[in-house]
């Protein structure tokens, strides 16, 4: 199969375009044959990328990227509710090898039935992103219905589903981008829109119950004097994974794999109740150029089976 490789810890600079050796699916594990992948350029900065769960280093080559949308080709022992032709979509594990190939091995609980109402590449933006905002907004912050919500980076690969997952559960959504995005961001469900660089939040938004923070740094500590007593705050920046603070680290989060929530994903994307954005799609080939890509809203997705990913 082709396949994106790493030889040694970098960028995209170190990725190779070439011929790999096609896994297979273990016990209670599928092999997907994958159409699109999205794509997430800071997992090149993330530990499991360069190391193993027990701290040493993971042998080269690497397949990077975790969230697909494919076919399943084949099954392992014991998976009994999937089959091959399914077509699915998911992430797999972050200290193995991921999905910038055209097969990828996940395991039967991290894939569900991709949403019949969009094509791979829109699925394949969805997990990692779509996930992380569901278990920020519900299985942390718990957000009800007529709360306020404050999403940072509203426009974003994962702010775009928060803006859209805390409206469909009836919060009052604020949301800050730049101004270019803020009709987006107002078509995507935020009730008030901030433009961060006109407008400092926090003379804006008050007496919040969430915040969900996606940039970290000073917008994260200004963010906390916003919450009303019993206010909830929740972090995904990458600036505060290491922190020694212990607010920080009660804070902040990392996505797993989830067969349910991701079911239920899909279905308020059926009903029309979510609604993926891709910036921009590329070849497999050319996977350099989408990890340099900076998308303008929503994320980059790669095209692998190649034909424009569509189905």
């Amino acid at each position: 199969m082709k396949a994106i490789r790493m030889y040694a810890r970098g960028g995209p600079e170190v990725f190779a375009y070439e011929d790999a050796p096609q896994p297979r699916p273990g016990e209670g594990e599928v092999l997907v044959r994958v159409h699109a992948a999205g794509v997430t350029p800071t997992e090149l900065g993330w530990v499991p990328t360069w190391t193993s769960r027990t701290g040493e280093p993971r042998p080269f080559p690497i397949i990077p990227g975790h969230e697909f949308s494919g076919e399943i080709a084949a099954v392992g022992k014991g998976v009994s509710d999937l089959a091959a032709g399914d077509l699915v979509y998911g992430l797999n594990d972050w200290f193995g090898d991921g999905a910038l190939a055209e097969y990828c091995v996940a395991k039967a609980s991290e894939v569900a039935l991709k949403p019949r109402s969009i094509d791979h590449p829109a699925a394949a933006v969805t997990p990692i992103s779509a996930l992380t905002a569901w278990q920020g907004l519900f299985d942390r912050c718990h957000t009800g219905a007529r709360e306020r919500v404050l999403i940072h980076g509203a426009a974003g690969a994962v702010g775009v589903f928060a803006v859209q997952l805390a409206r469909w559960k009836g919060a009052y959504v604020l949301g800050t981008v730049s101004a270019r995005n803020a009709a987006f961001a107002s078509s995507l469900g935020c009730d008030e829109v901030i433009d961060y660089r006109a407008t400092r939040f926090e003379d804006t938004a008050r007496d919040v119950d969430v915040v969900f923070d996606t940039v970290g740094g000073d917008t994260l500590e200004r963010s906390r004097g916003l919450l009303k007593p019993g206010g909830r705050l929740v972090t995904i920046a990458s600036s505060a994974e290491g922190s020694s603070d212990p607010r920080t680290k009660s804070e902040f989060f990392i996505v797993e794999a989830n067969r349910k929530e991701l079911d239920e994903i899909a279905g308020l994307i059926d009903t029309g109740h979510l609604r993926p954005a891709v910036d921009a799609v590329f070849p497999l080939a050319e996977a350099r150029r989408a990890f340099g890509h900076k998308p303008v809203r929503g994320k980059v997705a790669l095209d692998v089976a190649g034909g424009g990913a569509r189905g």
